[in-house]
């Protein structure tokens, strides 16, 4: 079972960025498409990006598409989410995932810890 590790929340005033990473252990992380889910207060857990094994052609949900960027560097066993353009309602906790792939939580049977994302208006 792979193992995540995030970083790289902080607190960031609107319209700044913030690039999170997520760490796997373990020698099959190629084998595992990548993602990250969020949550805010008092919300339900919300699909945000995911990324293939190859790292080609990564998804977005649709109000982070034009702002936020998934990429995965295999050789280094991470995936990097660079958010631009944060908005106080990207505030919330950030989940680094990993399994099959695809916006569903259900596709995902690997959860890191999460990462907290402020955003102040």
């Amino acid at each position: 079972q792979v193992q995540l590790v995030e970083s790289g929340g902080g607190l960031v005033q609107a319209g700044g960025s913030l690039r999170l990473s997520c760490a796997a252990s373990g020698r099959t992380f190629i084998s595992y498409a990548m993602g990250w889910f969020r949550q805010a207060p008092g919300k339900e857990r919300e699909f945000v990006a995911s990324i293939r094994r190859s790292g080609e052609r990564p998804i977005y949900a649709a109000s982070m598409r034009d702002r936020f960027t998934l990429s995965r560097e295999n050789a280094k066993n991470t995936i990097y989410l660079q958010m631009n353009s944060l908005k106080p309602e990207d505030t919330g906790v950030y989940y680094c995932v990993a399994g099959a792939g695809g916006t569903s939580s259900r596709s995902y049977g690997a959860w890191g810890q999460g990462t907290q994302v402020t955003v102040s208006s």
